[in-house]
């Protein structure tokens, strides 16, 4: 029964493989986890009582992660006299939503999601669709491969091919901006608030924490305000799929 229905949804698995491969640059081991990283939650189907479902949710959670892991280590050895506030910014560039979204479609992710379009009413939704898959399936990877071939996945096939990393080292991301753009269109009232400052040695960290509809959604600590603002505002905008 589950073999017929995943036949229907993704096709002979040769032919999934053959794709696969074309996309990821080999091939794939387990075709399972694959198929599990390319079914979002408008697809999927309920497989416990409690109501879990075998969406692509919990690899998207293990992809972010795997490739916050290596992005990070690679500002690290790449920028090896800037610090933490750079390094940080730098992978937040990488690794941020809408560059998740570009990855996506340049990889052709978004001819291979599982999807039921039917609940998209607004463009971005299918955009964060895809790109919430794009962490899935390096999360699939690394199940499927292991930590070095999802790294070599992320470095040699993603970024090397379709990022400019010195590029975007020349680049300002606007997060709080981001923030209130999409909080305008959406209609939510958003504010920022210094709670405390936090000793740190001889200097003092400002502490700002961001509010979206009155509910506490992201905060930075920086020794400038406007840092510490922008460090909210990216956890905001994470936590928003912004």
């Amino acid at each position: 029964m589950a073999s017929t229905i995943l036949q229907k949804l993704f096709g002979p698995d040769k032919e999934l493989a053959r794709k696969l491969k074309n996309t990821l640059g080999f091939r794939a081991g387990n075709l399972n986890v694959y198929k599990q990283a390319l079914r979002h939650t408008t697809k999927s189907e309920k497989i416990r009582e409690d109501g879990f479902t075998n969406s692509n949710e919990r690899l998207e959670y293990l992809g972010d992660a795997v490739l916050n892991l290596v992005v990070a280590e690679m500002v690290f050895l790449k920028y090896p006299f800037k610090d933490e506030g750079h390094l940080t910014q730098m992978r937040s560039k990488i690794v941020n939503r809408q560059s998740m979204n570009t990855l996506a479609r340049k990889i052709g992710l978004d001819h291979l999601v599982v999807l039921d379009g039917r609940n998209f009413t607004h463009p971005n939704g299918l955009e964060m669709a895809y790109g919430n898959a794009m962490e899935a399936i390096i999360g699939a990877v690394y199940l499927d491969k292991g930590y070095q071939k999802s790294k070599d996945f992320i470095l040699k096939i993603l970024i090397a091919n379709h990022i400019d990393v010195d590029m975007l080292a020349q680049t300002t991301v606007d997060f709080k901006s981001s923030l209130l753009k999409w909080a305008q269109r959406e209609d939510k009232p958003v504010r920022f608030e210094e709670t405390e400052v936090v000793k740190n040695g001889k200097h003092e960290l400002r502490k700002m924490v961001v509010y979206v509809d009155e509910k506490m959604i992201g905060e930075g600590l920086d020794h400038i305000k406007k840092k510490a603002e922008q460090i909210a505002a990216e956890k905001a905008c994470k936590a928003l799929h912004i």
